[in-house]
């Protein structure tokens, strides 16, 4: 009994081996495949989930993808990272041995951009920028301020050094993210003084539009991964987040970036 006990675990550590060992392989070709298509710098991140991972192979037939790029230049803006959950995903066997895949169809893709704070303050040349999200607004019933109600989505809280007059001054300013087909206008409404903020003082009237200006500009052509048109924007963990959803695409993985 006890080597019969014995032999079945060995046989369960070698089928779990081969399982991750298979799947860690696929995952190395679909990574490839985006990196040479996409013209990355460095092989995104790919996640096959699911257990085990040989009966979806031999189904060709995958619950979910998750693909995670960083350090991905645009025109406008120096670093972004893309990411996209794909759901429903169809790939042959065959394709991930021989590393031919490029066409996947999918039930769903979830696509995101993410905008670090040094690099937005980097296109709006404010090299220590911070963004966060405000407080809950007062009529959600948490009160305002240090509320633990849902914030607007959209808006966001901007903090960082710029001239004012003659000096260098520590400025907060409540701003809008607003989609534009695929552009994101950062449009800078007001000053901030609550307990995300960093001014501690009054700005003059006369300077306000100005240095509101600071905080003020668009973000021309943010594709999401594979050509999915943005439908939202928020800030989340000090980072411009551009997300959408496309359902019941085929997606070219050659493509995860569009010029």
């Amino acid at each position: 009994m006890r080597k019969l006990i014995v032999g079945v675990v060995a046989l369960l550590a070698i089928a779990l081996v081969a399982d991750f060992g298979t799947a860690a392989y696929s995952e190395y070709r679909v990574s490839r495949a985006l990196r040479d298509g996409g013209e990355l710098t460095a092989d995104p991140e790919v996640t096959i989930h699911g257990f085990p991972f040989l009966t979806q192979a031999a189904r060709g037939d995958y619950s979910r993808v998750e693909i995670r790029a960083q350090d991905v230049p645009t025109e406008y803006v120096n670093k972004t990272t893309i990411e996209a959950t794909l759901r429903g995903v169809r790939i042959p066997a065959s394709d991930l041995v021989d590393g031919s895949v490029r066409t996947v169809p999918v039930d769903r893709l979830d696509g995101r951009v993410r905008i670090e704070a040094t690099d937005l303050g980097q296109f709006l040349d404010i090299p220590d920028l911070q963004v966060s999200a405000p407080p809950a607004d007062k009529s959600d019933g948490t009160g305002g301020s240090g509320g633990s109600g849902k914030t607007t989505t959209g808006a966001v809280v901007l903090s960082g050094t710029v001239s004012v007059g003659p000096l260098n001054t520590a400025v907060s300013v409540t701003a809008e993210l607003q989609l534009d087909g695929d552009k994101v206008n950062i449009v800078a409404s007001d000053f901030y003084f609550g307990p995300e903020g960093e001014a501690d003082f009054t700005i003059p009237d006369i300077l306000k539009p100005t240095v509101l200006g600071l905080f003020t500009k668009t973000i021309d052509r943010q594709q999401l991964p594979f050509g999915i048109t943005p439908t939202s924007v928020y800030a989340e963990g000090g980072e411009i987040v551009i997300e959408g959803t496309g359902t019941g695409i085929t997606i070219d993985l050659e493509s995860i970036r569009t010029p």
